[in-house]
């Protein structure tokens, strides 16, 4: 099963009759591009699902040691900037960034970017629309992102103001300035 995509750019979606159409479609996962297309994502398979966990759970034990942030899944959607509503399959953002929020907004679809995410490509996945997914990312403020590609054995990284760097998989990621001292191994994939 392949994402659904549905242009809405002669129908109009406002935020608030998008926020409204997840709270009553809460069994699908729905995005928004910011070109103004409506996106119907599959579930994923057990091997997808088994991996976004461990990916997360790196994460957020690096997390609960220092302290720096908060680490999200990929239910939650973020508000980005330069519009689109997006659900990375983990995301991180700067504690300060975090607290500068109402708890309004906390609890809402949070108006900013991550200042990290990973994609995790699963089978039914169109590497495309999410190398598109990640330019938006970037575009909206994204400091340091993974494209993790199991199906070509790569990670495509994305930087601020940096071309998409491609490593070969097995490797380990540094989460750089970004996430320090973080590394995620990733021989297992």
């Amino acid at each position: 099963m392949t994402a659904v995509i549905l242009s809405l750019k002669n129908v109009g979606l406002t935020d608030e009759q998008f926020d409204n159409l997840c709270q009553e479609n809460r069994d699908y996962q729905l995005e928004r591009s910011r070109h103004g297309e409506l996106i119907i994502m599959p579930p994923v398979g057990g091997i997808s699902g088994y991996r976004e966990a461990d990916l997360i759970t790196d994460l957020t034990n690096w997390n609960r040691k220092t302290k720096l942030g908060k680490v999200f899944s990929s239910s939650t959607i973020f508000r980005l900037p330069n519009g689109g509503d997006r659900s990375p399959d983990a995301a991180w953002v700067n504690i300060n960034k975090w607290e500068a929020l109402t708890t309004k907004q906390q609890e809402s679809f949070p108006p900013i970017c991550p200042d990290f995410v990973i994609e995790l490509r699963s089978k039914s996945d169109s590497l495309k629309l999410l190398q598109n997914k990640m330019q938006e990312y970037l575009d909206s403020g994204l400091l340091l992102g993974w494209l993790i590609n199991p199906q070509n054995q790569e990670v495509e990284i994305y930087r601020t103001n940096q071309d998409v760097e491609i490593v070969k998989l097995p490797a380990n990621f540094s989460g750089e300035n970004v996430l320090p001292d973080f590394v995620l191994e990733l021989s297992r994939f």
